[in-house]
């Protein structure tokens, strides 16, 4: 029953409106899931620096414990920014040589510290609450970008906090991220497998499951779109997902085809929803919004000259 958004736009042109796109998919798309939202946005690679957000915890000072992680990032590469929103503290990182020992050394600061996101161009913002709370804790609208995906919840097996929502990132590979609906039945052998080779789980989510194997086939040597074909046939339960890097935009339906996902394509931009209602609240009705079949995998990446160009 939860609600997922991706857009892109084709020209790869990094001041789009891309936050408030979203944010209008979402809304949208709120009676789906209203237990939390999120987003995870692309913007503008800052020369090469990490931008980290970090889930500062469940209490105490928040304040002390974000300038404690500071001086531990401190040691590993040379903090260019620093601030702290809400739940989140934000850090842009230069000379950063090992993102998981950084991930490890951030998050060693307390049990209840996560990095939700990093990468060149990602940041994740999530929490509990609808879109309209999220956009009013954190400023979605006023975000500009290339691409997204996004994700309103409905919690039917799992805790309902920050952590728990969606987008997840695929911790430790910079800039990947997923959105999910539906329920991958062969998760917890798939858990067991990854707990194994020494993968960290952060929920009870079975989505979490769904970034760790792209990363993995990607790290043997898929690209995106070859790590999404495997999904379908390595990934059983009735889903539909959508992924995004720096510099793409994906999804894949399950074979039985149970969950909804409607495409929208143009010279112009790409949108993708669980209903077509999200699409025509946010770019109108100048479009034709198909279906795909079951088993369906498509990929859509910025131009070349875009991603230099960010």
């Amino acid at each position: 029953m939860c609600g997922i958004v991706g857009y892109m736009n084709k020209s790869g042109a990094s001041d789009r409106p891309l936050g408030s796109i979203l944010l209008s998919m979402l809304q949208a798309l709120g009676a789906r899931g209203p237990d939390s939202s999120g987003v995870a946005l692309y913007g503008h690679a800052g020369e090469g620096a990490l931008t980290l957000r970090v889930k500062l915890g469940e209490g105490g000072d928040l304040k002390d414990r974000a300038d404690r992680i500071r001086s531990r990032v401190e040691r590993m590469g040379k903090v260019r920014g620093a601030s702290v929103l809400s739940a989140y503290l934000r850090l842009i990182v230069d000379g950063v040589s090992d993102l998981n020992a950084l991930q490890r050394e951030v998050e060693s600061s307390a049990p209840d510290v996560e990095v939700i996101s990093a990468g060149h161009r990602l940041e994740i913002a999530k929490q509990v609450g609808s879109p309209d709370d999220l956009d009013r804790a954190y400023g979605i609208a006023s975000f500009r970008g290339t691409h997204g995906i996004g994700h309103t919840r409905l919690s039917t097996e799992s805790r309902v906090d920050l952590s728990h929502s969606q987008p997840f990132w695929a911790h430790g590979v910079p800039d990947l991220a997923t959105v999910h609906n539906g329920h991958i039945t062969n998760y917890h052998k798939l858990r067991r497998q990854y707990e194994m080779r020494g993968h960290r789980f952060y929920t009870e989510n079975d989505s979490e499951i769904i970034g760790m194997y792209l990363a993995e086939r990607m790290r043997k040597g898929d690209d995106l779109e070859e790590a999404l074909r495997a999904s379908i046939r390595d990934l059983d339960g009735s889903f539909s997902y959508l992924t995004a890097t720096a510099d793409a935009v994906g999804f894949a339906k399950d074979p039985f085809g149970l969950k909804p996902l409607i495409v929208a394509e143009t010279d112009a931009f790409v949108a993708v929803a669980t209903e077509e209602v999200a699409l025509r609240r946010a770019f109108g009705t100048a479009f034709e919004a198909l279906e795909p079949q079951p088993r369906t995998v498509r990929v859509w990446k910025l131009p070349s000259k875009a991603v230099k160009a960010a």
